[in-house]
């Protein structure tokens, strides 16, 4: 059985000069799903969403957006997408009112209709307060908000994020990610690029992570972490003494400990009779437990094992 994929890119190919930016990259998006691209700086992220969204020109390769090639047919492709880049595209002298108006109007709605849309939008990203301020009042998570809004005016079925919510403080990021995932429940079909790794964690349906302009792994998330690791039991112990004694009693099972926190750290394969031979191990040897705690394989954990760095090294090269 075909899926429905409403973005089809097949040996992705563009280079800068003797710069080979992507490499062969292949992706599919199913109708009504997301997609998060992740990789590190320079893995070609941004380069691949500007080829999707007919933006930039490509060296090899074919790319479909429900079921219209980019290049025979690139009015279409645009007739059926909207995109949200990394910095806001509104207009700061104009309302936030203003602002969607035009594109609707740019869009070919009449007048009544970019009204009655603006509306709409103002009161969905809770904009209705500031709808007849300048833009260039807005708070950043504001023009985020209205920036998303504008690409929405004619309702897309599809949807290019690019880092959408790079920049934003917290309570703003969470405030994005309800309107995406209002977007979702919708059917919207979503490619996101973004750095924040628990965003494509907490979003995503499929995720792919590019490297060195290619492909180096794809899956849903829970796919993706157990492929890099077993889960991870830490302990927590009253004093360095008792620390001393579990790492003795414990012997191999012991990866790392912290001489401060008191803690050893263990590798489970296992979490029922693993932990249940770890604490009998313990009661064993009359070594008293003060906390303890199963973590999961992050999505960090995949990025640092699949690039060699952590998406916190990342985010400090890109500053």
């Amino acid at each position: 059985m075909n899926k429905d994929y409403v973005i089809e890119a097949t040996g992705l190919v563009k280079s800068y000069g003797d710069n080979r930016v992507l490499n062969g990259v292949d992706l599919q998006v199913e109708r009504g799903t997301m997609l998060a691209l992740l990789g590190p700086n320079g893995a070609g992220k941004t380069t691949t969403v500007r080829i999707l969204s007919t933006l930039l020109g490509f060296d090899a390769g074919t790319v479909k957006v429900e079921g219209h090639d980019i290049i025979r047919d690139a009015d279409k492709v645009r007739s059926v997408i909207g995109l949200t880049g990394q910095s806001a595209a509104v207009d700061e002298l104009l309302t936030g009112r203003e602002n969607l108006v035009m594109m609707g109007r740019l869009y070919r709605l009449t007048k009544a209709s970019a009204k009655a849309r603006a509306d709409e939008l103002l009161t969905d990203f809770d904009l209705q307060d500031a709808a007849d301020r300048p833009a260039k009042t807005y708070s950043g998570g504001m023009r985020r908000r209205l920036d998303l809004a504008v690409s929405l005016i004619a309702t897309p079925p599809v949807i290019f994020l690019d880092e959408p919510t790079t920049g934003l403080d917290p309570r703003s990021r969470l405030s994005m990610w309800a309107i995406i995932r209002k977007l979702m429940d919708g059917g919207t079909t979503i490619l996101l690029t973004t750095q924040y790794l628990e965003e494509a964690d907490q979003l995503a349906d499929q995720i792919v992570v590019i490297d060195g302009g290619k492909v180096i792994a794809k899956g849903t998330s829970a796919e993706l972490k157990s492929k890099v690791g077993k889960d991870r039991l830490e302990l927590v112990f009253k004093d360095a003494a008792a620390l001393k004694a579990a790492r003795k009693a414990l012997g191999k099972d012991v990866i790392s400990t912290d001489d401060k926190e008191y803690s050893a750290t263990l590798v489970i394969n296992d979490t029922n009779t693993d932990v249940k031979r770890v604490l009998d191990a313990l009661v064993s040897a009359k070594i008293s437990v003060q906390s303890m705690a199963v973590h999961k394989p992050t999505l960090d954990d995949v990025f640092l094992s699949l690039t060699g760095k952590t998406n916190n090294q990342v985010e400090q090269e890109e500053q």
